[in-house]
């Protein structure tokens, strides 16, 4: 839990350090329209660190948050341009057919569904579910958000995918 003395020294950082904090991750990123992003990500990490005022060095530490986000949003960045190449033949042949109607109605019920199934789970399983698989985070990044353990966050994981598995079965 942040007290009120680390908020103000995590805030104080970032006035001071907010300017280079941007320029120093806009060297680390393509979408510069992300840095805003980024630097939100870098002062919650911050906000989630126990103590900070253990911390020997703020300043390098505060950048080598930044870096580690760098990092993973650069995998993210990877990830996604490799997923999916539009010039590849076969993608071409996906993309010109129109999906059935059915299909999508069909689609739509199944999110509408693992909506709700993903509600059902405890709010940090719910939230690893949501680090991992949606902004992309290691569990050790996951772990220190939530303040638990990365085994920890395995657990949480197995046990949503096991929820999911078991509820969405039943919708057929």
């Amino acid at each position: 839990m942040t007290t009120d003395s680390q908020k103000a020294l995590i805030a104080s950082l970032f006035a001071r350090h907010g300017g280079r904090l941007r320029a120093f991750l806009g060297r680390r990123v393509r979408q510069h329209v992300d840095i805003a992003d980024l630097v939100q990500d870098v002062y919650v990490r911050m906000l989630g660190v126990r103590d900070i005022e253990i911390v020997r060095n703020p300043e390098a530490y505060l950048y080598t948050v930044a870096s580690n986000l760098a990092k993973e949003y650069a995998v993210r960045e990877r990830s996604a341009r490799e997923a999916l190449n539009v010039d590849d033949p076969a993608v071409q042949e996906q993309l010109a057919e129109l999906p059935a109607f059915g299909a999508c109605i069909d689609a739509e019920a199944r999110i509408k569904r693992m909506r709700e199934v993903l509600r059902q789970l405890p709010p940090k399983c719910h939230a690893a579910v949501v680090l991992a698989y949606w902004h992309g985070m290691s569990y050790e990044a996951i772990a220190a958000r939530l303040e638990v353990s990365p085994h920890m966050v395995k657990k949480y994981l197995s046990q949503a995918l096991m929820h999911c598995r078991r509820r969405m079965a039943r919708l057929g």
